[in-house]
């Protein structure tokens, strides 16, 4: 929330910043004014962060969709803080925000570091300090790129993660059954008989796919006016 409200009035619009920017067609947004902002911002932070940390259940399996993530997010930004390709990609133009790209090259560059030893079968562990922060950061550049709206395509993984366990949880308190074998539902997988290696990597997959329709989208806004 700090965070946003010291980038506040980068866009040079005052109601750019305080809307939303639909996924589809950038020249349309969503105005939700201040206090809306805020609870939005709470949400999209608290979302992220609980679902990078509840993805971090298997060995590897929520580092490398991180850096995937940030990968993304890192192209983003580079154009966004570049006036002609912003242009050209009908992104809006935030100053200085090509600096964030940076920042997330050493995510990434420190998330491969830690990928070395957490991967199958993994020496070191994030825990819920590591998980809580990196999905923080990811709400926290969306934000400030004003790209809360692609974070979950991007992020498809962690969405499932978390809904997974919003469903089991409410399936039981509601009807005393459950829908998965186990949440989240990488444990399901596992207790279907799928290694967790296996499963490990096809959620590398998935991720990947989805991070090229999220940067598709991206695309097609320069398209769709």
């Amino acid at each position: 929330v700090w965070a946003y409200v010291y980038f506040i009035g980068l866009t040079g619009n005052q109601v750019l910043d305080l809307s939303v920017i639909n996924p589809i067609k950038s020249t349309s947004t969503f105005f939700i004014g201040g206090i809306g902002m805020l609870i939005f911002i709470q949400i999209i932070l608290m979302g992220t962060s609980n679902a990078v940390n509840i993805t971090d259940g298997l060995d590897g399996l929520a580092i490398m969709p991180m850096l995937i993530c940030s990968t993304i997010l890192g192209v983003i930004a580079y154009f966004t803080g570049h006036i002609e390709l912003s242009k050209h990609l009908n992104l809006f133009y935030i100053v200085g925000s090509g600096e964030i790209s940076v920042f997330l090259s050493a995510v990434v560059g420190a998330g491969l570091g830690f990928l070395w030893y957490n991967c199958y079968p993994a020496q070191i562990f994030m825990g819920d300090t590591g998980s809580l922060t990196l999905g923080g950061i990811l709400g926290v550049i969306a934000i400030l790129l004003k790209q809360e709206l692609i974070l979950p395509i991007m992020g498809f993984v962690f969405v499932m993660e978390a809904v997974s366990v919003i469903l089991q949880v409410g399936s039981f308190k509601l009807r005393g059954k459950r829908i998965f074998k186990m949440a989240p539902i990488h444990h399901h997988f596992e207790l279907s008989g799928v290694p967790e290696a296996k499963v490990t990597v096809r959620f590398w997959i998935a991720t990947l796919i989805f991070g090229m329709i999220a940067l598709g989208v991206v695309r097609m806004r320069g398209i769709i006016i």
